[in-house]
């Protein structure tokens, strides 16, 4: 178990796998999933409110000085990104189907992680205050660009992103982040230093939001209706995607000659997606018959990453702690 932990695998991403199959095995119905629903609602709102509490906007404006790298950093959050997903999926698309086809664009378009990037970052010896900058300012911009870049996404398909679906992004997640930011110079302090109650948070609203997923296809039959060899695709594409996604990383900060400590911000946050934000969104946007096929290139990626991030900032350090 401590081999797995330093490599990136602990007990919350067994947990997330047996929501997964909870959710698949005895999903909520009737009135059970009209609670779980509201319940899940609440612990989102409350998820995004203690975010805005804890951000340090005088750690993001440090970070901001350093605006060659924020540029960068974030330009391959939302425009390298989206970039590689059309070419994916216009290249794989028709065998992974639209739903699934549509999970890997709305993946594409997801802010960077806040606590892992910073972490990773942390362990890897790179700078954490432009850490902190480029992963806060990512899921502060991302709460409104990722569902407008899906509704362009949608329209350009023939689709839309409805009214609902708007208002639920505003009243659940970006008023309660606007509202604990107000309330920071009164309660920041304090709910930082409770740190269990934000893990409890942050990662029981996740496990609800994927039971609830997982739940809501099951009764719409959708896993029914995906074969094992179109998983098997998913998870190469997924894994082609996220190797993609960290080699340019490297090479930019490279040719670009940025430090090594920047290149570790460049490539922990610029080349991440985020679980937290990601699922609370797909649940806002989407019909809960499809929401569970929408997120699983989400929950592939955010393994996968976790995996490949914690080995190679294990390598960095270990590099780092080697006499010159």
């Amino acid at each position: 178990m401590t081999y797995l932990k330093r490599v990136g695998i602990d007990g919350y991403m067994f947990l997330l796998l047996a929501m997964m199959a909870l959710g698949a095995a005895l999903p909520a119905r009737g009135v059970g999933a009209d609670i779980l629903h509201q319940i899940t609602f609440w612990a989102v709102a409350l998820l995004f409110f203690l975010y805005g509490a804890k951000l340090d906007s005088a750690a993001v404006l440090k970070g901001m000085m350093n605006w060659k790298l924020q540029l960068l950093t974030f330009a391959a959050t939302f425009a390298l990104f989206p970039l590689l997903g059309l070419g994916i999926t216009s290249a794989v698309g028709g065998l992974l189907g639209p739903t699934l086809a549509l999970g890997v664009l709305f993946l594409a378009v997801l802010p960077s992680t806040v606590q892992s990037s910073i972490a990773f970052t942390a362990m890897a010896g790179g700078n954490v205050p432009a850490a902190i900058c480029a992963a806060s300012l990512s899921n502060l911009i991302g709460v409104a660009l990722t569902p407008a870049l899906v509704a362009l996404m949608l329209h350009q398909d023939g689709g839309a992103v409805g009214l609902d679906a708007i208002l639920k992004v505003g009243t659940q997640i970006l008023l309660p982040f606007l509202l604990g930011q107000a309330l920071r110079r009164w309660i920041g302090g304090f709910i930082k230093r409770q740190m269990t109650l934000s893990r409890m948070v942050d990662r029981g609203s996740i496990l609800l939001i994927v039971y609830s997923a997982f739940s809501a296809g099951t009764v719409a039959g959708i896993w029914s209706s995906i074969p094992p060899e179109t998983l098997l695709i998913l998870f190469g594409v997924i894994a082609v995607f996220l190797a993609l996604a960290m080699g340019l990383m490297e090479a930019a900060g490279r040719v670009l000659g940025l430090p090594a400590e920047d290149r570790a911000v460049l490539f922990f946050c610029g080349s991440t997606k985020s679980l937290a934000s990601g699922l609370p969104i797909a649940t806002a946007i989407f019909a809960p018959s499809v929401v569970s096929a929408i997120i699983l290139p989400v929950m592939m990626f955010h393994m996968t990453q976790l995996f490949v991030c914690a080995v190679v900032a294990r390598r960095r350090a270990d590099a780092l702690a080697q006499p010159a």
